[in-house]
């Protein structure tokens, strides 16, 4: 990865826009994580646009052409990033996906929250937590549900997940709700 400056609302905003006028196919565009976060204003700034992608296979290529040329003239990084390569996504994920809006013929959304919380506790790391509890506060999710999708993943976590230690994601998410509970 190399060192840029970081990334703001106007800068995903315009990435966003570029990407709907240059790439000629349809598809769908997911933010996620701390692209969410700053899109949303529950944080200023992030090092990467982080998306996730469904397209017709004739249109990866020029997809992947048009966002690296977007990487070097903005600027930017730009990383392929879903919940999926953490966690076991829970059931109904799809209809949580919150749309943003067209952007040429590419529907931009955001990932399900829920997923995107539950990877952020998979992972663990102080601003991961911040942001989850960034989303509650928010009510973005709601705690109940969150334990709902957790429970419906953590017997998939150990043969879905490549860290795959559900004693370590049920103290992390532990932490978490106590976080939750104090706040």
């Amino acid at each position: 990865m190399s060192f840029r400056d970081a990334v703001n609302r106007n800068r995903i905003e315009g990435f966003l826009n570029q990407l709907g006028k240059r790439f000629r196919g349809a598809g769908q565009v997911y933010l996620v994580g701390g692209t969410t976060m700053v899109y949303e204003g529950f944080r200023t700034q992030t090092l990467d646009i982080d998306i996730a992608f469904e397209l017709d296979p004739k249109d990866h290529t020029e997809f992947i052409h048009v966002v690296r040329e977007l990487k070097e003239e903005m600027q930017i990084n730009v990383e392929e990033a879903s919940p999926r390569h953490f966690i076991p996504l829970p059931s109904g994920y799809e209809t949580r996906c919150q749309f943003l809006g067209h952007y040429g013929k590419i529907e931009v959304f955001h990932f399900d929250p829920y997923s995107m919380a539950l990877s952020k506790i998979e992972r663990a790391t102080a601003e991961d937590f911040s942001d989850v509890l960034a989303l509650l506060k928010h009510n973005w999710i709601q705690i109940e549900m969150l334990e709902e999708a957790f429970r419906d993943i953590l017997p998939r976590y150990a043969s879905e997940s490549l860290k795959g230690d559900s004693l370590e994601f049920k103290r992390k998410f532990s932490a978490l709700k106590q976080m939750w509970e104090t706040e």
